[in-house]
């Protein structure tokens, strides 16, 4: 086998990984969003949503519900951290990023008191914030798990560049979180309205039935899958 054959076959299994790790966790997105959407009424991965929602309340004077979308916001964006900070320290970072995201979901599913409802609620979007830093890219195409609105984006962009002319067609890949989304929550949903509150069981069990599958990517290969972090160089003053 030629050394470039070999590197295409190595750089098509790292893709084919990538699709089938975005195309199953934005499954688990889509699956979650539904669920908390039905159960609270509010969007627990959708923030631009919940932007809007919250700036609507404040305009109808609805001070709390502002204050719940705004708050669920920044638990989202520590989510995200969260899983940044998580990924970085952990040599299995997939597996334990999903791990982290279904412990979360599960203390949720038992968080049934009416008093630690919003509690409930503030975990599932933690969840969904942390489960961003599972995958960042493919093949240095970025890539987002728990929301489509940036992937129709350069879906879009990707066909008008082709009109014009630009025949690479990476662009196709932004397809998979959108289908692993719309039939996450399809399912989600049937679940929800099937089972209730139980669903989120079954969303957590999901999660961490991912988070073992991930066990058997082996390490070099799930790092490709994350943005490297660039070293820190302090400034050199000028010489005199």
């Amino acid at each position: 086998m030629t050394r470039a054959r070999r590197r295409r076959l190595i750089r098509t299994r790292r893709t084919l990984t990538g699709v089938g790790l975005v195309g199953s966790i934005s499954f688990l997105a889509g699956m979650t969003d539904a669920t908390g959407l039905l159960l609270t009424g509010d969007f627990v991965s959708f923030m631009t949503g919940n932007t809007t929602r919250a700036a609507l309340a404040l305009s109808d004077g609805n001070l709390y519900h502002a204050a719940v979308l705004i708050s669920a916001i920044l638990v989202f964006v520590l989510g995200n951290a969260a899983g940044i900070v998580i990924a970085h320290v952990s040599e299995r970072r997939i597996f334990v990023v999903l791990g982290c995201v279904g412990l979360v979901l599960a203390l949720a599913s038992v968080t049934t008191m009416q008093g630690l409802l919003l509690a409930r609620f503030y975990m599932i979007v933690f969840a969904m914030g942390m489960v961003n830093a599972a995958v960042e890219h493919i093949e240095g195409l970025p890539i987002g798990l728990t929301y489509v609105t940036g992937a129709l984006s350069r879906l879009g962009r990707g066909i008008g560049r082709w009109i014009i002319g630009d025949r690479h067609i990476g662009w196709t890949i932004q397809i998979v979180p959108w289908g692993g989304m719309v039939l996450g929550a399809i399912a989600g949903a049937v679940l929800t309205r099937l089972t209730g509150a139980h669903a989120l069981w079954m969303v957590s069990l999901f999660a961490m039935v991912l988070a073992l599958a991930a066990m058997f990517i082996p390490r070099p290969l799930q790092r490709r899958f994350n943005q490297k972090i660039a070293p820190h160089r302090p400034a050199v003053a000028p010489a005199k």
